[in-house]
């Protein structure tokens, strides 16, 4: 790497605007942010509803306030003045504090989203401040800690209930949330790459020019998968699907419990389309047309507003994914998430981390274009040349199994099947004759086989006796 390229590269993090807020300011901050997640969630779910009924030519809720506005309220109070249950075989401890684990988690990861830049500072109360509550080198690595902490209290609310469907819907939503992490790790890094840093405020600031969706737009993709495999929503919401699981890891949890889980669930959908924003879409910029002619459109309490409208945009697509596409199957998803979104995921990094690594020596874009289209098109060449053989070995396969003759099962799978042409039902066995039915070992009639029938061969026994 040059010296002249290495400046450029590696971005200089100047964080010294954080960390100088007073205490109480910090309170008022930190207030901020939860009161921001809890309304954005109260809104999500009456959207929610209302945007799927309307897709579904139904009638949404209706009652409570407003144009039902307040019916996410209403749950809420509901949910709390419901009986809570604990049921005898759960683990007490660990099945009170799980849904506690999984809900203080998903507030925690907004600490580090910016809500607007870090030189234009705004008055609170006399007090010049950031519209962030902190900011970090690593600030993308404490994200995906958090994330990762998450997982146990799904985890751990499975395995106290002290019920098998539970703990099978807190495995399956471990193995899901995993698997779908290393995608996103993946997708993460590409934008370091690009940005030189893990600061939020600093990935921001290197979008001025152009959004990372236009520059890294495989990755876009793959963490917009990999978002909603996280949050458990439809189409892979795989832990509470009702007709394998009854409802997955809190089957066995009723009143405030169980609203917290509910809680993360949305909580972790505002969370994850906050980081998209911040990472693909410009974080708090204003779109482009509005920022070529409005050169206050970024300064001032401007820039919150440009964040909140792209993240009810990206809350609208969860909504639009789950009433249009049904739910996949766990194997699909499993597959999706390491024979897919994995392998492309590491593919497009080492593609990225090369054209960095060029674009750092100085090289042309001509020349870039050239060494990466002609390593992709002999990474496509061997791929169908070992393809071409492949095929030819399961054609001969295909051909050695044909001439062998296999015996027809008719309960293949599980199922009555018929027979396809060319085979023949296994010889159906036939009943005893009479005589020997009547033989038993003591010497006396089958009275239990002949008189079930109801023929004269139970009759014939009875007068025999």
């Amino acid at each position: 790497m040059s010296d002249l390229a290495a400046p450029a590269y590696l971005a200089a993090e100047d964080l010294s605007v954080f960390g100088r807020d007073v205490w109480w300011l910090v309170v008022i901050k930190a207030v901020f942010c939860f009161a921001f997640l809890m309304i954005t969630v109260l809104f999500s779910i009456v959207w929610e509803r209302k945007v799927v009924a309307w897709m579904q030519l139904r009638i949404g809720p209706n009652r409570h306030g407003p144009w039902g506005m307040l019916q996410s309220l209403a749950d809420g109070v509901k949910l709390m003045l419901k009986e809570d249950l604990i049921v005898k075989r759960a683990d007490k401890v660990v099945y009170v504090l799980a849904p506690i684990v999984a809900a203080i988690p998903a507030f925690m990861a907004i600490a580090v989203i910016p809500f607007g830049p870090a030189d234009n500072q705004i008055s609170i109360f006399g007090q010049r401040t950031t519209m962030q509550l902190t900011d970090l080198p690593i600030a993308m690595l404490y994200i995906l800690a958090v994330a990762s902490v998450g997982i146990y209290g799904i985890v751990l609310a499975g395995w106290s209930s002290g019920s098998t469907y539970p703990l099978l819907g807190g495995l399956r939503s471990c193995a899901q949330m995993i698997s779908y992490e290393i995608a996103m790790g993946a997708a993460f890094a590409s934008v370091f790459l690009y940005s030189g840093s893990m600061s939020t405020s600093e990935i921001v600031a290197q979008q001025e020019d152009r959004w990372f969706v236009v520059l890294l737009p495989v990755s876009f993709l793959i963490y917009i998968v990999t978002m909603v495999g996280e949050t458990n929503r439809a189409p892979f919401d795989m832990p509470e699907s009702e007709g394998d699981l009854v409802g997955g890891f809190n089957t066995e949890y009723s009143s405030i419990k169980f609203a917290l889980f509910m809680l993360a669930e949305y909580v972790n959908m505002v969370t994850v389309s906050a980081v998209s924003v911040t990472l693909f879409l410009g974080g708090w910029r204003a779109p482009w047309p509005i920022s070529t002619f409005w050169e206050g459109a970024n300064h001032g309490w401007w820039p919150m507003l440009w964040f909140v409208v792209k993240v009810q945009l990206l809350l609208f697509f969860f909504i639009w994914l789950r009433g249009t596409l049904p739910r996949v199957r766990y194997d699909q998803l499993m597959k999706l998430g390491w024979k897919v979104l994995i392998p492309v995921s590491v593919v497009w990094l080492m593609l990225v981390a090369t054209v960095r690594t060029l674009r750092n020596e100085n090289y042309d874009f001509a020349d870039i274009a050239l060494y990466v289209g002609g390593g992709v098109l002999v990474l496509l060449l061997l791929s169908f040349v070992a393809d071409m053989f492949r095929e030819r070995g399961e054609r001969k396969d295909a051909r050695e199994e044909s001439q062998e003759p296999t015996a027809f099962d008719p309960m293949a799978g599980g199922f009555p099947v018929p027979p396809l042409p060319g085979q023949e039902l296994p010889p159906v066995p036939r009943r005893r004759p009479r005589r020997e039915r009547e033989l038993v070992v003591s010497g006396g009639p089958d009275t239990d086989s002949d008189g079930s029938d109801g023929t004269r061969d139970g009759k014939e026994a009875s007068d025999g006796r």
